[in-house]
């Protein structure tokens, strides 16, 4: 799995019918340091994650092994939103920190 951090959404009306219902999500992956890498991926959705969280994200055939659904096109999933990330005993990331900072 990797840390993601939400950047936007992707909008598709014309899918694979197996991806329907799914929200896709367009992610920015995220070093040990906290820092944004300058790679991006689409993921689908089913848990409900919104932009600028931290994610967890599963990749290749482990993504497409949720569900059970193997004939899924699927090469990343977010299988969790991320409370918190401690490295080296210090506060990585906080969700509830990041939900106080975006209000005035």
């Amino acid at each position: 799995m990797q840390i993601a951090q939400v950047r936007g959404t992707v909008v598709s009306t014309h899918k694979e019918p197996s991806l329907r219902g799914a929200k896709l999500l367009l992610l920015q992956f995220i070093d040990a340091d906290g820092r944004l890498l300058p790679k991006y991926e689409v993921a689908a959705d089913w848990i409900g994650a919104g932009v600028d969280e931290w994610v967890l994200v599963s990749r290749g055939s482990a993504a497409r092994q949720i569900d059970g659904n193997q004939s899924r096109p699927l090469d990343a999933l977010v299988v969790g939103i991320i409370d918190t990330v401690s490295v080296d005993n210090r506060n990585l990331y906080s969700k509830r920190e990041q939900d106080r900072s975006s209000f005035p």
